[in-house]
């Protein structure tokens, strides 16, 4: 028996295979990974050197058997046992969608995503990469949205030194080959990234190519044979998303039905059920389609109001991350020149609805190295501030953030009676009446309250608690009518949580909203 694997980790067996013109089309490598009445047909790839591999993450602990089957005798009956272990501290497993709106790891452990967009640090050079990911170390991020093809756009005009497919830059390609070189530079930095705690958002297809290596034009039978080899190449990666591209609509070489056909063929060849999306440019796509995990969204606009953010949520009932809302920047383009304080406040809105917001930084400098791209090393004010919010995510309700009266005061979120957060945003007032929206109160109920600085980082408690008192239909106070005093500034938000023991509610949360 094999050494001990982890559970959610991965296993990989190889063997030599037949010797034929082409292994990539060829040769066909699958196996069948079996523990009791569960099993998994998993598709291998071609890896170069006359190598064949197939990868298994194993979602449980115990004994594994697998055998695996092929076109040829060479890659027919080998067979095998392996045992599979607790996982290690930080191994939570893949991520999943949870409670509806949310995320969680495999072993139930909620995931808050505080995202950034590093469009194609792997194309860089050695020393970039490594700058990126040491940046990263130390930066609040735990998800990152990437690129698998290089990008040829604005600040990115460099040839990088590795390409998908065998053939000559910047466009003579055979793509009939892969270029197992290239995937494997991926995948080490994609577990460079697991190392970290972050789940790698991987973009499949961008448009930002424009013909230059006809990345973005392939084929139809190409794109497919290419969504098959990464596909099976990654899916026991357990920190991978699938994003089916970037701003799918601006590819106009694509038709609507190619990227129905591209989900279908992830979905069908990953055997692990990763997060799967895609994100927009102009156009939505239709997420409400069963094939999508989640909504990634471009809208700067939708997170400067709670009140917004929370419509796709309600339209898609699925998590909405809005992967990006325009970047912390300095840049001549109006998607990336925002304030620190702006990309901070916009993720603080996204939140307050119940939604997720990514960041991204595009500062001109004169390396030409902007982080949204090439990575490097962060140089904007909201980075440590998304670490506050990380913090106060992280020690929030398990279940996540949910507004509590959208429709009317969209500044509320938390778990009804239980938790509150209420984002005050531009405004600068000097004090704020405790008075809660209605769902789930009733006279007599006790609060702690703090003073959340979003911008200064600041958790400043009140003295003494608050006890509800019913003021109207709609709203409960304070039995002594207390206020809290606020500085004046503008960002804040209280935290407001309840005193005792949590009680369990049976009543329908909206039907007490009416």
């Amino acid at each position: 028996m094999s050494n001990l694997i982890e559970r959610w980790g991965r296993f990989e067996f190889s063997c030599s295979g037949p010797k034929v013109e082409n292994p990539f089309q060829d040769a066909q490598l699958t196996a069948r990974f079996w523990q009791g009445e569960q099993s998994f047909e998993v598709k291998g790839f071609y890896d170069g050197d006359n190598n064949y591999r197939v990868r298994f993450m194993p979602p449980t602990v115990g004994v594994w058997q697998f055998q695996t089957d092929g076109s040829h005798a060479e890659l027919q009956n080998h067979t095998g046992k392996f045992e599979v272990g607790e996982p290690s501290v930080e191994n939570h497993g893949p991520v999943e969608v949870a409670h509806m709106w949310h995320f969680a790891y495999a072993d139930g452990k909620p995931y808050k995503p505080i995202g950034t967009t590093c469009y194609v640090w792997t194309h860089q050079s050695a020393e970039l990469q490594a700058q990126t990911l040491k940046s990263l170390e130390a930066s609040p991020f735990n998800k990152l949205r990437m690129c698998v093809f290089p990008k040829f756009y604005d600040w990115n005009r460099v040839e990088p030194a590795l390409y998908p497919f065998e053939g000559e830059a910047p466009n003579k390609w055979n793509y009939d080959r892969f270029n197992p070189a290239f995937f494997q530079h991926l995948e080490t930095q994609i577990d460079a990234l697991l190392a970290l705690g972050i789940e790698c958002d991987l973009i499949l297809f961008h448009p930002y190519d424009d013909g230059h290596w006809g990345f973005d034009r392939m084929a139809p039978e190409v794109d497919d044979a290419y969504l098959c080899y990464i596909t099976a190449r990654l899916s026991a990666f357990r920190n991978v998303w699938w994003s089916l591209a970037n701003e799918y609509d601006f590819m106009e070489e694509k038709k609507p039905e190619d990227w129905d056909r591209f989900f279908h063929i992830v979905k069908e060849n990953d055997p692990f059920n990763h997060l799967c999306s895609i994100h927009n440019g102009f156009v939505l796509y239709d997420h409400n389609k069963p094939w999508v995990s989640h909504a990634s969204i471009q809208n700067g606009s939708a997170v400067t109001d709670a009140a917004r953010a929370v419509i796709l949520r309600d339209a898609y009932r699925k998590p909405i991350v809005y992967d990006e809302v325009v970047y912390e920047g300095d840049v001549p383009r109006r998607w990336g020149n925002l304030s620190g304080e702006e990309m901070v406040h916009r993720f603080w809105e996204g939140t307050i609805a119940g939604t997720y917001v990514g960041h991204g930084e595009t500062f001109d400098r004169p390396d030409v190295i902007l982080w949204w791209s090439k990575g490097g090393t962060l140089h904007g004010e909201s980075p440590a501030r998304l670490g506050f919010l990380l913090k106060v995510l992280e020690d929030g309700p398990a279940e996540g953030l949910e507004p509590i009266d959208k429709w009317q005061n969209p500044q509320y979120a938390g778990q009804a009676s239980e938790y509150y957060l209420v984002y005050l945003g531009a405004n600068t007032p000097s004090e704020w009446k405790f008075s809660l929206p209605k769902a789930r109160l009733s006279d007599g109920m006790e609060f702690e309250a703090e003073i959340l600085d979003t911008w200064n980082m600041t958790v400043t408690p009140v003295e003494g608690t608050f006890r509800t008192k019913r003021r109207n239909m709609y709203w409960f106070e304070d039995e002594a009518r207390r206020s809290i005093k606020l500085s004046g500034n503008p960002w804040m938000a209280l935290r407001l949580r309840r005193v005792g023991e949590r009680v369990e509610h049976k009543e329908e949360f909206v039907k007490s909203l009416v």
